[in-house]
């Protein structure tokens, strides 16, 4: 005859695997939560470059005056007076319409190369570039509270997107 085991060992070994699973599932809920806050940084500079690439790093680039003439649902344009040496006038070029464009004013301006278009230039223009970040700092902070239980840090991210964009509010 075998002898059973103990009723103890059993309890003891059942417990030890509930733990290793549940740190395991927290680790993975850490992980997977992080991944998730670092890609939404990620986008939001990925989306912010596009054009605080051409406002921030102005050296060698066309920068001028746009007196805004006519304005479309997504664009506005009008013509293009140069500041740099080696630019050119234009009778028309490109600017993004956004609630601080408005037609009949005459704005600071980089343009893109190889392009008519134009972005918005000092720090207005920076701001605006970085308004996707400052979005995507809003959104990390959430994740970042409720995913990770880091509040500290929620709390940082927040109030970094929250400065960003009231600035960029503000001076656009």
């Amino acid at each position: 005859m075998i002898p059973a085991m103990p009723a103890t060992a059993t309890t003891a070994t059942t417990t030890s695997s509930r733990q290793v699973s549940a740190v395991a599932l927290r680790f993975g809920q850490f992980a997977v939560m992080g991944v998730v806050a670092a890609l939404i940084l990620v986008a939001g500079v990925w989306a912010s470059w596009g054009t605080a690439q051409h406002v921030m790093l102005t050296k060698g680039r066309e920068r001028g005056t746009v007196e805004v003439t006519r304005c479309g649902a997504q664009t506005c344009s009008g013509r293009y007076t140069p500041l740099s040496a080696g630019s050119q006038p234009r009778v028309r070029v490109v600017l993004e319409k956004s609630v601080a464009v408005e037609r009949g004013r005459t704005y600071t301006v980089v343009l893109k190369p190889g392009s008519d278009d134009a972005v918005r230039s000092g720090p207005a223009g920076v701001l605006y570039a970085w308004v996707p970040l400052g979005g995507a700092l809003l959104l990390a902070s959430v994740v970042v509270a409720g995913g990770l239980r880091r509040t500290r840090a929620a709390w940082v991210l927040a109030l970094s997107g929250v400065a960003l964009l009231t600035a960029a509010f503000a001076l656009v």
